[in-house]
């Protein structure tokens, strides 16, 4: 069992409002990564969420949406509310940034079947060279995830158990893009097909 974890309760610094609910192709940023999550192989997804116009988004698709009422205290916070909403028998939770509409279904079943052949490894799917998001940690990390703090998310993790890394290099480079700057937004609403 692989549980999605979406965090959807950041305060959009960089973009200076709140990005989550920004149109693309018509539809809300943090909608189609729901829609993704939702229509994959994952066997459950908890949407973390501030704005409650984002909870009303993820109640249109999933059951489980946990208010964050801790976001001041960064990435961390949302980590820990995701897991302590997880089935307590999930095998893995698998966390989603809510900015990244390019990524499919089909790629998140890809890590999730590469999970199920590496099912000790932490699965990071590689984008152009660059590591970044859905990334899968199995349950044997939940006692270092709920220790967080800060806006780190998981990358400390991931590098204190580089050799625990599974790797799983990315054809579609634009899964990879998330949406931080007005810049950035800008750029993809040009680039996207529905």
């Amino acid at each position: 069992m692989i549980s999605g974890i979406i965090l959807a309760s950041g305060f959009s610094k960089r973009m200076k409002r709140e990005k989550l609910l920004l149109p693309l192709a018509g539809i809300p940023l943090v909608e189609h990564i729901i829609r993704t999550a939702q229509s994959s192989h994952l066997d459950e997804v908890i949407l973390i969420y501030r704005n409650e116009n984002i909870k009303e988004l993820g109640a249109k698709y999933l059951n489980k949406i946990i208010f964050n009422a801790h976001a001041e205290e960064g990435q961390s916070a949302a980590v820990k509310l995701g897991i302590t909403a997880a089935d307590k028998e999930t095998d893995a939770f698998m966390f989603f940034v809510g900015d990244q509409p390019f990524l499919s279904s089909a790629m998140v079943n890809i890590l999730i079947d590469i999970f199920t052949d590496y099912p000790d490894n932490i699965i990071v799917p590689v984008y152009n060279g660059k590591r970044g998001g859905p990334v899968i940690f199995p349950a044997k990390f939940k006692d270092e995830l709920l220790a967080l703090v800060g806006d780190s998310g998981g990358r400390s993790i991931i590098e204190k158990h580089k050799e625990e890394l599974k790797p799983v290099e990315i054809e579609n480079a634009n899964a990879g893009i998330d949406v931080d700057t007005r810049e950035e937004y800008e750029k993809i609403t040009g680039d996207f097909k529905a």
